[in-house]
């Protein structure tokens, strides 16, 4: 405990010190407004703020998908802002290829990235043609199913231990007025909820075969067959749903207004600014319960080429700063995701947390779809749920169908 608590202050110290010399605005945009997740960003703020430098917030309203764009368009049309938020994985290929984006090897090397960040595969995400290109912030997974104890009282009915509990619960749920499911309007959380099907039910080998290996046969065939029969389960309990964001339709279930929500872990940092607590308040299943895997992906901090010496350098001390084992488990508490050091204290984390870091201990991660496959394969999987999700005259079989010609031409 001792070296760790000397190796804290050490970082700090040097994070602390190698900013003074040139200490500055930087702006950072990032995607993070709802409310557990604007509590997380304050965190990062006055972390990079105590290094003498300041942290311009440029939030912008609405999920990646609105954001992306917006950020992509200001670095590529000369405007580029000290640091971006991405997903890890293949967003940032195109800008890097461009000459746009710069490394952080120098920093890498210097603090030992690649002994500290775990698991491998979110820095093999952020490492193109052998060079760092982002700093992980956090891990997140997806496959959660959140429950509402006051949903599930109110309809007289045992809290789901599975998906499949869940779904048996459905009608019950429908009867005493509540919404069964909670599903935000937005194209990315159909894929989401999809995705999560094929690894919660269909298990590791299919998720795998589908998106690592691209299966196309595999694709069409019956094991993905039963995993569109849950996908039209699932938008069945999800009718009525009138909402747009994530974040709202996890306040359905914070309030007992839904029965359950799928959502990646992000979901947990809204039920902690409600004061609710896990195991008391609130049930979470990961792997829907189906399973104990899990997918890894994350938030992480891209950095374009900038002439300013100054904020060139303060780039590297908000790296720095990102990965500072207390800003770590600050943020991360905040944020309902997992810490990328596996090196820090993780005494006060609550339920679902531990449920999450127990799936990382025994290995059971696996790369998400994003680090599968490209940004436009998954464009084309948003369009297609879209429909299905809002078309309940098209059926699973011509879903399928669909789905499967995506895959075959996915890169």
């Amino acid at each position: 405990m001792k070296a760790f608590m000397t190796m804290m202050a050490a970082s700090v110290a040097l994070t602390m010190g190698a900013a003074t010399a040139s200490a500055t605005d930087l702006e950072v945009t990032h995607w993070w407004t709802s409310g557990g997740e604007a509590a997380a960003v304050k965190v990062l703020a006055k972390a990079f703020d105590a290094t003498g430098n300041h942290w311009v917030d440029g939030a912008i309203a609405g999920s990646g998908g609105t954001a992306r764009p917006i950020m992509i368009s200001r670095i590529t049309g000369g405007d580029p802002m000290g640091a971006t938020q991405f997903n890890h994985g293949r967003q940032a290929e195109e800008l890097i290829d461009a000459g746009l984006m710069r490394d952080l090897e120098s920093v890498a090397e210097k603090d030992h990235w690649r002994q500290i960040i775990r698991p491998k595969s979110l820095l093999d995400s952020c490492t193109y043609k052998g060079k760092i290109y982002c700093v992980p912030v956090n891990i997140h997974s997806n496959q959660w199913l959140w429950l509402s104890k006051a949903a599930f009282d109110k309809a007289g009915v045992a809290m789901p231990k599975t998906w499949d509990d869940f779904v048996a619960a459905g009608p019950a749920l429908r009867k005493a007025g509540l919404q069964p499911l909670a599903l935000g309007g937005q194209p990315w959380q159909t894929v989401l909820l999809f995705d999560d099907l094929v690894l919660g039910v269909g298990g590791k080998d299919l998720y795998m075969k589908v998106y690592k290996d691209k299966d196309a046969k595999v694709a069409a065939g019956p094991d993905m067959a039963k995993i569109f029969a849950a996908a039209d389960e699932a938008r069945k309990l999800a009718k009525g749903s009138d909402v747009q964001d994530w974040n709202q339709a996890t306040n359905m279930v914070i309030t007992g207004k839904a029965g359950g929500q799928m959502m990646g872990d992000w979901a947990q940092g809204e039920f902690q600014l409600a004061g609710q607590v896990a195991g008391k308040d609130y049930v979470c299943l990961p792997g829907l319960g189906m399973n104990d895997y899990i997918t890894t992906n994350g938030d992480a901090f891209y950095f374009p080429k900038l002439s300013d010496k100054a904020k060139s350098k303060a780039q590297e001390v908000l790296a720095e700063t990102i990965l500072d084992p207390k800003t770590q488990v600050a943020f991360n508490l905040k944020k309902g995701s997992l810490p990328v050091r596996g090196d820090v204290d993780l005494n006060a984390a609550n339920e679902c947390m531990k449920k999450g870091l127990a799936i990382l201990d025994k290995g059971h991660v696996l790369p998400s779809v994003e680090q599968l496959i490209s940004a436009d394969t998954q464009k084309q999987k948003e369009d297609l749920f879209s429909q299905f999700f809002a078309n309940m005259s098209m059926t699973p079989e011509a879903a399928q169908k669909r789905f499967a010609e995506i895959i075959s031409t996915a890169d």
